[in-house]
């Protein structure tokens, strides 16, 4: 009796976890989700889930259907969406998410202002030589010594000048931003307060020597414009030199890798500052990474809370009690279950594997039977009237149920089905048709997961990125520097390293020493 109570009492004093029991595991995730409180009764930290929407589904809403009895392949066929989320954010969070949303407006004046500042500084720069040359004929045109031949060509040199600059300012800065930098371009600026500088001079100049002065000497000032014109001309190239012939050449190799399942690319880049480099690589993520599919990591996930909730722990209070041995023996039981975890995952990816392949071989043969179907039907219209003609959208509608319960299958399978609507397939399909494309065509985008860029816009469009650097954003790249771009659901490791200095050198192999004498024999029958 005295041990039966002292049992109970244990088990009462301490808490035990069952991965077998539902009800302890769903009240487990409630005692996780709630928040501490004080003695006065109020939360000492608030915090709030953000569960993603469900996806679209792809024939419609199946609630019905599961109410009806379940098959022997209900696990196949079946998509269940917990109630959990996989990402917290705390009351904080979400007050500083909102204030970074204000400042986004802040950013966007900057941004703004920085064009005007640029626009006003380049129609200054654009008609400064102009009005060198026409101030003094509005001034004091009668005083002004006559100009030949001379003057006439230094005019055609000066609109020549300036249209070649027009259009190279154009091509170089005049370009729709692909980005919103936390930082200043520090070349970009330098460039800027180049320009003003420059400007500002030959203003001062032309103030102090040539309109206080009225200088007669028309043609000087006329080659004064000149000159002016074409300093700006080798600034111009001196902005390309720093801004686009600079970063060409390879200098470093930067590592870039996916925090959550560890996908990784290599890039060479040349001198660039650390935000500059980590607008290339998320320009380069979303061409060469996979789609980011949480999906694909609940599974081990849930195998990894499957055996921590196998292992029980006890704690014992006197080194005599009773309880310590069992305890020791069942932590060896679910010790030696982990050991054969192995076994579990191999079948499990076995399974998983066949299933793919089973659903895969049944896409394909639908697709291909549909697209059987296309052509019969193309042959039979081309009997018809020409006002009788089916469109592709309409072919497309015709022959998307045969084959939507096997891609849909596969979908699911493959968890692929939150980024493929029936409205995107079935543009896909009509695009498919439009260019006679073959059904291996068709079947590229859902056989082989694509990188962010070849679907909806708005997984990827509103991205927004966090730049995390210990050194300055603006300082260059370096040997051994590590950043971090991190959005709401996984953030890009990035490891520079720098190219080492490679040493070659020649060797010479004298043309003698290849030669060889072959002597033959006389019983030989050669």
């Amino acid at each position: 009796m005295s041990a039966a109570m002292d049992t109970e009492s244990t088990y009462s004093g301490y808490s035990h976890y069952s991965g077998h029991s539902k009800k302890a595991h769903r009240q487990g995730s409630r005692d996780r989700h709630k928040s501490p409180r004080s003695k006065d009764g109020s939360r000492s930290e608030k915090s709030v889930t953000i569960q993603t929407p469900p996806a679209e589904p792809l024939l419609g809403n199946d609630a019905s259907r599961a109410e009806e009895g379940q098959d022997d392949n209900w696990g196949e066929t079946t998509t269940a969406i917990t109630g959990t989320s996989e990402h917290s954010i705390s009351q904080e969070d979400i007050a500083r998410i909102s204030k970074d949303l204000e400042d986004s407006v802040g950013l966007d004046c900057k941004r703004y202002l920085g064009l005007t500042v640029a626009a006003v500084l380049g129609l200054l720069v654009f008609f400064t030589p102009i009005a060198f040359i026409l101030l003094p004929q509005i001034l004091w045109r009668d005083d002004l010594e006559p100009c030949g031949t001379v003057c006439e060509g230094l005019f055609i040199s000066v609109a020549f000048k300036l249209l070649i600059l027009l259009i190279g300012t154009w091509a170089l800065f005049f370009r729709q931003p692909k980005a919103d930098l936390p930082r200043v371009f520090v070349f970009r600026a330098l460039l800027l307060v180049l320009i003003f500088l420059l400007v500002f001079s030959y203003w001062l100049f032309y103030g102090v020597r040539i309109l206080d002065s009225k200088d007669t000497n028309y043609q000087g000032i006329v080659q004064y414009a000149v000159s002016l014109v074409d300093a700006l001309l080798f600034i111009h190239y001196l902005a390309i030199v720093l801004l686009e012939l600079r970063q060409l050449q390879p200098m470093f190799t930067v590592k870039v890798v996916r925090s959550t399942d560890g996908e990784s690319r290599y890039y060479s880049l040349g001198h660039l500052s650390i935000q500059r480099a980590a607008l290339v690589v998320l320009e380069n993520y979303y061409r060469d990474f996979t789609v980011y599919n949480p999906a694909l990591l609940t599974a081990s996930k849930s195998r990894a809370a499957k055996h921590m909730a196998g292992l029980k722990v006890y704690n014992v209070d006197g080194p005599g009690n009773n309880a310590s041995g069992q305890s020791r023996a069942m932590i060896a039981a679910a010790a030696r279950r982990r050991d054969s975890s192995h076994n579990e995952l191999y079948y499990e990816e076995a399974d998983h594997e066949r299933r793919v392949k089973k659903r895969r071989a049944r896409l394909v043969v639908a697709v291909e039977e549909a697209f059987t179907h296309i052509k019969r039907l193309q042959a039979e219209e081309q009997q018809k009237a020409p006002g009788e003609m089916m469109d592709p959208r309409e072919a497309a509608q015709a022959i998307f149920p045969s084959m939507a319960r096997a891609l849909q299958k596969y979908l699911r399978t493959t968890r692929q089905q939150q980024y493929h609507s029936m409205e995107s397939i079935l543009q896909h399909l009509s695009f498919c048709i439009t260019n006679n494309m073959t059904p291996k065509a068709f079947l590229e985008r859902y056989l082989n997961p694509g990188p962010t860029l070849q679907y909806d816009r708005d997984r990827w469009f509103s991205k927004q990125w966090t730049l995390v650097s210990e050194e300055a954003v603006t300082s260059g790249l370096q040997d051994g520097i590590v950043f971090v771009l991190k959005c709401l659901d996984f953030s890009l490791v990035v490891n520079v390293k720098k190219i080492p200095f490679i040493k070659l050198s020649e060797e010479f192999i004298d043309p003698k020493s290849h030669k060889f004498v072959l002597r033959l024999q006389s019983e030989t029958s050669v």
